[in-house]
Order: C-alpha cells, then sequence, then structure tokens
C-alpha cells in the first residue's frame, strides 16, 4: 500500500504506451478514451495508478511548446491555456506513433487520418481531451479514497518549467503558414 512516505516510481515508457493502446482498443463512441482509461487504472493498483500518472505528466510536459500551441490554436481556432492542457492529453491518447510525431513536427496532424477525411474540423473533438488529463487521479479516488494522499504522491515529482522553443504570434496569418503549411491550409486557409 502507498504510504505518504514512499516515493511514487514512474509507469516505464513501454509498458505506458502498452496501456494507451489497450484503452485505444477499448474505446467506444459510448465509453470515450478517458472513461476507459480511469476504468483501466482503477482496476489496478494506487501504484500503477500514480506510475501511470507520473509518466503522462512527463509527456505531457514534453509537449509544451509554443509550436505545438500553435497547431493546437490552429484545429481548435484559438487555445487557451486550459485547452492546450486538454490538447496535449489528446495526443497523448493517440497512441505513441501519433505522440512522436507531433513532437517532432506538429504540423503532422495535418495527416492525421480524420484530418483526411474530409471532414477535417472533427480533428478538434480527437485531439482535445479535458477528461484525459484527470483519468489517474479518478481512477486514485477509486482506488484509495484519499486526495490528500494523491496530492502528496504526486506534488513530491520535480516539476521544472520547460523550454518551449522560440514564441510567436499566432494570429500572424503568414508566421503560422511558415511554421506550420499543412494545418494553416487545413484550418486556416480552409483548403481541407
Amino acid at each position: 500500500m502507498i504510504t505518504d512516505t514512499s516515493l511514487p516510481q514512474p509507469l516505464p515508457l513501454d509498458d505506458f504506451w502498452r496501456l494507451i493502446d489497450e484503452v485505444r482498443t477499448r474505446t467506444t463512441p459510448e465509453r470515450p478514451f478517458a472513461t476507459v482509461l480511469t476504468d483501466v487504472l482503477a482496476d489496478s493498483s494506487p501504484e500503477q495508478a500514480l506510475g501511470y500518472e507520473l509518466t503522462f505528466t512527463a509527456l505531457h510536459g514534453a509537449l509544451y511548446r509554443w509550436d505545438i500551441w500553435a497547431a493546437g490554436y490552429l484545429i481548435g481556432g484559438g487555445c487557451s491555456d486550459d485547452s492546450f492542457m486538454d490538447f496535449r492529453a489528446g495526443v497523448i491518447a493517440q497512441g505513441r506513433s501519433w505522440y512522436e510525431k507531433v513532437l517532432v513536427a506538429p504540423d503532422s496532424l495535418a495527416e492525421h487520418p480524420v484530418a483526411l477525411s474530409g471532414e477535417p474540423t472533427m480533428l478538434e473533438e480527437i485531439v482535445f481531451d479535458e477528461d484525459s488529463n484527470y483519468a489517474a487521479s479518478r481512477a486514485f479516488s477509486r482506488l484509495a479514497g484519499s486526495e490528500e494522499l494523491w496530492e502528496a504522491a504526486t506534488g513530491a515529482t520535480n516539476r521544472h518549467e520547460p523550454d518551449m522553443g522560440e514564441p510567436f504570434d499566432f494570429d500572424d496569418d503568414d508566421e503560422m503558414r511558415r511554421r506550420l503549411p499543412a494545418l494553416t491550409a487545413l484550418f486556416l486557409d480552409g483548403e481541407g
């Protein structure tokens, strides 16, 4: 059992992505990704839920960059701080392959099957996933029933300011075209 003095361990990356894949295969329109994820984590252990959260937090933080935020801005028709959290959770929910593509080139989201389906605006529904941000804490509450224990365990991690890269103006259409030409064509220029 988790105690206040034990240090939670992140879930190994391969285990994390296997879990994401398992959840994706069980997701339906009636049972969205975050619901299934919460249930899967609630069927594990407090240690598993905490480990998932620590790995999720690290992966989520790695997406905290201006160019990735700009992609969310284009796809969502705007993207506040809170929406950017949801966008990053949604990218993670797409699985390892999409996560890694977005880390290398956020503009690659223009190649997502939903973006290519003739209805690129549907991509917003897929990559903005607020509930996925809270799946592990909800599962942990079911398992351990202690909000304070969750805060103590997840608050003990070392958090630092990420390098977001070079800032730029998301409302400068020419700059957006230069940095994210494929997404700009789909969402700003309406060529999709």
